[in-house]
């Protein structure tokens, strides 16, 4: 059902833009609240819980291709270039390509979230005594400022892990890869980690964890609701439900109401039937071919290809075509 008091969503200067968009997302058939806004600080901390759960195989997997391939992947990276890192987040992976890259002029980890970003930024200092590291607080999925320093760089590599790519539709992906190009600029380069197609029993054990991590981070998005939004969400009465959507190749993450119920949020009243839901997050899954289709769309040509040994997640490479 849709809210029950439809007065106009607020101006965007006159509101957050978490606001905003839940208010539209709440009063959208389905409802839905985009996945970036998992993120606060709360947020981050239980999905580094998560990368580290046995049923999670995405973050343990492209460690070891990093690990691995390290080298290889630098020999993409030039001298004194610009290191680009979209939704940095914790600096596990990246630590693996800055001890392997030659002489970088500048690290610029770019992330939503504030809080974790200067404090990563702040160890990567203590470590990297040697390296220029410009944390930019920042919504990667829209055109950013570049710090000076990377701007003048002779060329600007983008680093996207994590399979974050598979958070946005197709269209959404093309139109971020789109907009990374000009944003980096001539001689531009992405390095991407994608998950890949697998089995169902694989994908769904990863996104409903025996211990309840994952549906603990579902439902923080509830809490933060309450807490920046006035929100009135009671947390038992929602439920975390994760599935592999085999048509469209993704896993779906959703809250479902599991009762009729009346919620608040900034002052609006919204109305959940029993069993409806709030789509939170969808992951795509995407082989070696299908993104590098995807990244030839809009002007990428690829450089390389990296998998673990049972095929379950990839790191492609990428350079922007010059034509």
């Amino acid at each position: 059902m849709i809210a029950v008091a439809r007065k106009p969503i607020p101006k965007m200067e006159d509101v957050s833009a978490f606001e905003a968009d839940v208010i539209e997302g709440l009063r959208a058939t389905p409802k839905r609240i985009p996945a970036k806004y998992f993120y606060d600080a709360a947020g981050s901390q239980l999905f580094e819980r998560i990368t580290e759960l046995p049923e999670y195989y995405p973050t343990r997997c492209e460690l070891g291709i990093l690990r691995d391939h390290a080298a290889e992947i630098a020999d993409l990276i030039p001298e004194d270039a610009a290191l680009v890192e979209f939704g940095s987040g914790s600096t596990r992976k990246v630590r693996i390509l800055l001890r392997a890259a030659r002489g970088l002029g500048c690290y610029v980890p770019v992330d939503i979230s504030g809080e974790m970003l200067q404090r990563e930024a702040a160890e990567l200092r203590r470590d990297f005594p040697g390296l220029n590291v410009l944390p930019l607080v920042a919504d990667f999925c829209f055109p950013f400022e570049l710090p000076p320093e990377a701007k003048i760089a002779p060329a600007r590599i983008g680093f996207f892990p994590g399979s974050t790519i598979g958070n946005f539709e197709p269209h959404q992906a093309a139109e971020f890869l789109r907009h990374a190009g000009r944003m980096l600029g001539p001689l531009a380069g992405l390095i991407v980690g994608v998950d890949q197609i697998k089995p169902v029993t694989v994908l769904n054990a990863a996104y409903n964890d025996a211990a309840g991590v994952t549906a603990q981070f579902n439902l923080n998005l509830l809490t933060r609701i309450n807490r920046e939004l006035g929100g009135t969400f009671k947390f038992d009465r929602f439920e975390h439900y994760a599935f592999y959507n085999r048509e469209r190749q993704r896993i779906e993450m959703h809250l479902a109401s599991l009762k009729h119920q009346t919620v608040k949020v900034a002052g609006e009243t919204f109305d959940f039937h029993a069993g409806e839901t709030i789509h939170t997050e969808n992951s795509y899954k995407y082989s070696v071919a299908s993104l590098s289709a995807l990244a030839r769309s809009v002007g990428w040509q690829p450089a390389g290809a990296w998998s673990d040994d049972r095929n379950y997640f990839s790191i492609q490479a990428f350079t922007l075509d010059s034509r």
